[in-house]
């Protein structure tokens, strides 16, 4: 039998809104995610919304939605994040992020994260609803 469970949430651009987020995200801890892999992914949401609220949306009206998606399957589990900013380039940051050494930097620590929870983490314009940022965590059960 194959397990498939995909949501979706449409949210505004507020940060007190990530308390509506993880509400949303608790439907996926009786998945066959293992508990630790499910903690990393949470962790990995927290930072990915935080991040399209502070910077991709930061001129943007808090009327502005922000899109999540998440699906789950026997093996893995995918979050999309889209937003409706300018964009950027994910693998360039992450090259200076990863390379950095300053413990006290500010900006990017939640890349960071989610580049380590993630088997594969992209960013990428999407025609019809912004930009999407993808983790894909794959788990063995």
């Amino acid at each position: 039998m194959t397990y498939q469970h995909t949501s979706q949430i449409d949210i505004q651009t507020d940060p007190t809104a990530l308390k509506s987020v993880l509400a949303w995200f608790d439907q996926f801890q009786t998945s066959p995610i293992p508990h630790n892999i499910w903690l990393q992914c949470q962790l990995a949401l927290i930072e990915g919304f935080t991040n399209a609220v502070r910077h991709a949306h930061a001129e943007l009206p808090q009327s502005t939605p922000i899109r999540i998606e998440v699906s789950v399957s026997d093996r893995a589990i995918e979050i999309k994040i889209w937003d409706r900013g300018p964009g950027f380039d994910l693998a360039s940051v992450l090259r200076h992020k990863i390379t950095a050494n300053d413990p006290n930097s500010e900006g990017g620590r939640g890349l960071k994260i989610m580049y380590l929870v993630a088997d594969r983490l992209t960013y990428e314009p999407d025609p019809d609803q912004g930009n999407c940022l993808h983790l894909h965590k794959v788990f063995d059960i």
